[in-house]
């Protein structure tokens, strides 16, 4: 049944206040929008026929989940289909026992086995009832967690370059949306599949008490049918072209209890004109209210006009039949039992398949992912890297992010070598450091060049052959953007080391090596502190003590390659300092530091310098072999910093010395 509908310009409007506010409609840049406005290009005639298609998926997916669960649900739903048609039979008898001719006493007694079977009837459907609910509540959240965990697992393991690609990407966002579709779907499948065997039970029935009742039913129904049909189009409708105007409104009003709004709202009066956009928004919200309830008030009159002329035009054959003694008046009374429950059921399954079918769109996105994301996986399995890993080569190699029209990294060689700060990447924004490190940790595979694992004994491994779960585990990353976990201040140091058993005392000292457990051990709540506020137990860190935080996290990770993206970049000088010698006591301790940093009097002390422009490496050395080069990139920038503090160039002879334990220089980098 496909309802053709007018374009309502009243539900399109855009008020003043969101072309001010907003420039226009407030609308989600997300994957899941693609299905707004599905159930409006769709009849319901095509919902009801894929209804196999939603059932089977349903049905694939519980069967995976709970198969005895799964069984006891199908099971209890027949079974109260069949005991919706032996309650009717049970009426019709115990009907045609009380409109038959003799004494009241003896009609009742010879009705009384129809009685109990009614009432057996009755209490079994109770139970089928109670029994389809236990089951159903079994069922639901396994089939949650089920499509959950298979979607999240997947998506865990997509190749970091796939997720840069946004065909990948947008589609493994829309994944997420249907992860508790499953759940949903099963609930609502249950219902329709509990409606329509009692309305299949009861137009079995009456057709075989009557070939005229079954005609009779549809042509009531069929009315009650067209207004829920067009009732919950229409509500759908209304609340598509308005919930960019509800957001809009949402939006406007979290501004006005949000802290960090506070000082505008007050002070520069933003709150008097956020309040007379909320003010102007409502209005517009109220008339729409107005409008759908009117509509929906002529759906419903005109619902009921059709549906009671059939009804008398179905009521007066019956009087026909029973006056002119085609059909018996206990028949006639189950026939008016039936039809009235069964158009009574019709509103609740035209919702129920709606519902349905929006759910079957975003259940078929999470699937669709989840296959994707298995396309895209990282492999579980490689050559294990060399026992223990000394040293990570890179050699000559290119990388070029999906969509770009330049490379990040172009012949690129690098060496990082345990022990030592290696590797202290400086260069200006987008001169593809971060790449490299990502490389480095074997989130990136290269798209040209190797990058080699080398043992103790110069046995190597190349990174496209190795076996990632390893290479994962040898590296600990700080990047400049690293999660703040809302979560206690032990966890967000504890997750460094992914699952592993939590150690208190190797936390402590990681947290004491990064300059935070004195702050930590002063909270409120200690280490059970939220370090997000809005909690119970909610603190608020600021940006360099969340730093210091990630810091011990990476220091917990006791890695033996530690990547770190400007560690300081929030820090106070004195922090700053403190964090640079940590870093410089992790490599005297046997770690490899590679340190990406703007803060070049940072590099003084570093093993290796490589200074990377437009993705590729344009100088390397140490500091003062590279000082030492007139007109040389790192020069220029570091001159170009301590200009700032009105310091000049630093003469050679006062060039700081190698940090005590490095390993000399070769000639070729000289």
């Amino acid at each position: 049944m496909r309802l053709r509908r007018k374009p309502d310009r009243t539900a399109r409007g855009i008020s003043d206040a969101e072309r001010e506010l907003y420039g226009g409609r407030l609308r989600y840049d997300m994957s899941f929008v693609h299905h707004e406005g599905a159930l409006t290009r769709m009849g319901f005639g095509k919902m009801a026929a894929a209804l196999p298609r939603m059932a089977g998926m349903v049905l694939r997916t519980g069967w995976a989940a709970d198969r005895r669960a799964l069984a006891g649900v199908v099971v209890a739903q027949l079974g109260q289909g069949v005991t919706a048609a032996w309650g009717l039979v049970a009426v019709n008898s115990v009907l045609t026992q009380l409109f038959s001719r003799g004494p009241t006493a003896d009609k009742l007694r010879e009705a009384l086995p129809s009685l109990v079977v009614l009432a057996l009837v009755s209490v079994g459907a109770a139970v089928l009832a109670a029994w389809s609910t236990a089951m159903s509540g079994r069922l639901e959240p396994q089939v949650e967690r089920a499509v959950s965990a298979r979607y999240y697992e997947a998506v865990t393991r997509v190749e970091v370059e796939a997720t840069e690609r946004p065909e990948v990407q947008r589609v493994l966002e829309a994944g997420k949306f249907g992860t508790d579709s499953a759940r949903n779907m099963l609930r609502l499948s249950v219902g329709v599949g509990n409606v329509l065997i009692s309305m299949v039970a009861a137009a079995a029935v009456l057709a075989s008490l009557h070939p005229l009742l079954l005609p009779m039913l549809l042509a009531i129904a069929l009315p009650k049918g067209w207004g829920a049909v067009r009732s919950a189009r229409r509500e759908y409708t209304s609340r598509l072209n308005w919930v960019d105007h509800r957001r809009a409104i949402a939006s406007l009003l979290a501004y006005l209890t949000r802290p960090h709004a506070a000082g505008e709202i007050r002070a520069h009066a933003a709150g008097a004109r956020l309040l007379r956009g909320y003010e102007e928004m409502s209005r517009q919200t109220e008339g729409e209210q107005r409008r759908l309830a009117r509509a929906q008030a002529h759906t419903d009159l005109a619902a009921g006009a059709f549906s009671g002329l059939a009804s008398l035009a179905c009521y007066g054959m019956l009087w026909w039949l029973l006056t002119s003694g085609g059909l018996p008046l206990a028949v006639g009374g189950t026939a008016v039992i039936a039809i009235r429950n069964s158009t009574a059921r019709l509103t609740s399954l035209v919702q129920q398949v709606n519902r349905l079918y929006e759910e079957t769109l975003f259940l078929t996105d999470t699937k669709n992912a989840t296959e994707l994301a298995s396309r895209h996986a990282i492999p579980r399995t490689g050559t294990p890297l060399p026992s223990p890993v000394q040293a990570i080569h890179v050699e000559d190699v290119s990388f070029t992010y999906p969509g770009a029209e330049t490379p990040s990294l172009e012949g690129v060689s690098v060496s990082v070598r345990r022990g030592e700060v290696t590797a202290a990447l400086v260069g200006a924004n987008g001169s593809g450091k971060t790449t490299l490190t990502k490389i480095l940790a074997g989130l990136l595979l290269p798209a040209d060049g190797n990058v080699w694992w080398e043992g103790a004994a110069g046995n190597r491994v190349e990174i496209r052959e190795a076996d990632r779960t390893q290479v994962f585990a040898s590296v600990g990353l700080l990047s400049q953007d690293f999660p703040h976990w809302e979560m206690t201040a032990g966890t967000n140091v504890a997750i460094g080391a992914g699952d592993r058993p939590r150690d208190m005392d190797r936390i402590k000292e990681a947290a004491q090596a990064a300059d935070v457990r004195t702050l930590i051990e002063g909270l409120p709540h200690a280490w059970d502190s939220i370090v997000f506020k809005g909690y119970e137990r909610g603190v608020q860190l600021s940006g360099g003590q969340w730093q210091k935080l990630g810091n011990a996290r990476s220091r917990y990770r006791n890695a033996p390659f530690f990547l770190v993206d400007e560690p300081t970049s929030a820090l106070d000088p004195h922090a700053e300092i403190e964090a640079f010698e940590g870093l410089w006591t992790l490599a005297d301790n046997g770690a490899a530091v590679v340190l990406v940093t703007h803060r070049l009097a940072a590099t003084a002390k570093a093993d290796h310098i490589y200074v990377l422009d437009q993705g590729a490496v344009v100088e390397k050395g140490t500091h003062g072999q590279l000082m030492a080069r007139d007109g040389g990139r790192y020069r220029e920038m570091f001159e170009a910093q301590a200009a700032q503090y009105g310091a000049g160039p630093a003469p050679a002879e006062y060039l700081p010395s190698p940090r005590p334990g490095a390993t000399p220089q070769p000639k070729e980098n000289q």
